[in-house]
């Protein structure tokens, strides 16, 4: 007997498995069923297609009027931190530069600071708030960075917090070591700072599944990024790195020349970084609700890099100075108005081209796949992406289990 038929499914969305991400017009294919049913046994997908009257279950929901898709995927937070910044809004508003703000003493380095200050337990339940608010939206496989610790000490807190997350919620999370963010206060210089932390690689391996670094003006450079990478990987890790946000500096060319998993922001990437996306694998990893939230008229050229023959992926950045969005759903639809993307486009940014930006095997619904999914209460699937700014999630279902009921009746 069958655990679960989802049954009448207005449009069912079923990514297809891939072993490369999908690039250029392959990201524009995504197959929508309408009228489809999912059967669901010992917490995997049994049957998941057209409708069907052939199969039987102890329960059955009722999704008329409904889509179904795999649960999202958030292949970019930074989620554990301490503190928070709501007081640079003000400061942002009167026109004060990110410099301004820093010497005032807000800016990254206050959120190490509260990083630092609070304990692991109070950074712990601080987080798992904010990754249940993502759950609640429909996201079951998220990236959570480290990067706010700057030390030993921190950094191995952020991680362990990171951990212990995944393992009390369940969840599918990545955890990259991304001490390499800025550089604090205390180190004596860029070159001691870089060597310190590159001498810790073999004790983060256990806790860190990638390495990042944040390749930008004023604080690691092309050359000490690159140099970080190679390092990174004789220690067995994958790479990714934060690129080209602000400045044309050459990140994207050494991302696809060090065949990293991903490069992410690229606001300025060259032409030439762009058009070497074709023969690359790495994802561009979009953050168009950070530029949303800095208030800023550029955003990365999704359609040259699809044109181009390139992948991207699209992500929130939650973090406490850049992008406070926690809700992928809203990142989407800022993508499909601000990057131009089509709605085909933007789901598979957020499931399979997503997986393949942090290694992981979610993002589709087949047979045999865990049955992470979501019943959203959307009229078809371009409607997320229409009326945006609220939750459509309306169930969330974790291996069979729903987790999330957001259905409610006034009667």
């Amino acid at each position: 007997m069958n655990d679960l038929i989802i049954q009448n499914i207005q449009e069912l969305i079923l990514p297809q498995p891939i072993d490369k991400p999908l690039k250029g017009h392959e990201l524009d294919k995504l197959k929508v069923i309408e009228n489809g049913t999912v059967v669901i046994k010992d917490g995997k997908i049994f049957y998941s297609g057209p409708h069907s009257d052939d199969y039987e279950a102890k329960e059955m929901i009722d999704a008329t009027g409904k889509v179904v898709s795999p649960a999202l995927i958030d292949a970019h937070t930074h989620l554990i931190f301490g503190g928070s910044r709501e007081h640079e809004m003000s400061l942002k508003r009167q026109g004060k530069s990110y410099l301004e703000i820093l010497e005032a003493g807000g800016g990254i380095l206050s959120t190490v600071k509260a990083t630092r200050e609070i304990s692991e337990d109070e950074l712990f339940k601080k987080a798992e708030h904010d990754l249940l608010t993502m759950v609640q939206h429909g996201v079951l496989t998220i990236e959570s960075k480290s990067g706010y610790g700057l030390d030993k000490d921190n950094e191995l807190k952020q991680l362990r917090v990171s951990h212990r997350l995944a393992d009390k919620c369940d969840l599918d999370m990545k955890h990259p070591f991304l001490v390499f963010h800025t550089v604090p206060k205390e180190a004596k210089s860029n070159e001691a700072f870089s060597e310190d932390m590159i001498n810790l690689l073999p004790e983060v391996k256990k806790y860190a599944d990638f390495a990042d670094i944040f390749s930008e003006t004023d604080v690691f450079s092309i050359e000490e990024s690159k140099r970080y990478m190679e390092k990174a990987k004789e220690a067995g890790f994958k790479v990714k790195i934060h690129a080209d946000e602000i400045d044309p500096l050459g990140g994207l060319e050494l991302a696809i020349d060090e065949n990293a998993i991903s490069a992410n922001h690229l606001v300025a990437s060259s032409e030439e970084g762009k058009a070497r996306l074709k023969n690359s694998d790495t994802v561009a990893v979009l953050l168009p609700a950070t530029t949303f939230y800095l208030d800023k008229n550029d955003y990365a050229d999704a359609r040259v890099m699809l044109n181009n023959g390139g992948a991207i992926a699209i992500a929130t950045d939650y973090n406490p100075g850049s992008s406070v969005i926690n809700n992928l759903q809203l990142a989407m639809a800022i993508a499909a108005l601000k990057l131009k993307l089509s709605p085909n486009e933007v789901w598979n940014a957020v499931t399979v081209n997503a997986a393949k930006a942090i290694d992981s095997d979610a993002g589709t619904i087949n047979e045999g796949d865990k049955a992470n999914l979501v019943i959203w209460d959307l009229l078809n699937h371009e409607y997320i992406l229409y009326h945006f700014g609220i939750n459509h999630a309306q169930k969330v279902i974790k291996e069979g289990k729903v987790i999330v009921d957001n259905e409610f009746n006034i009667d």
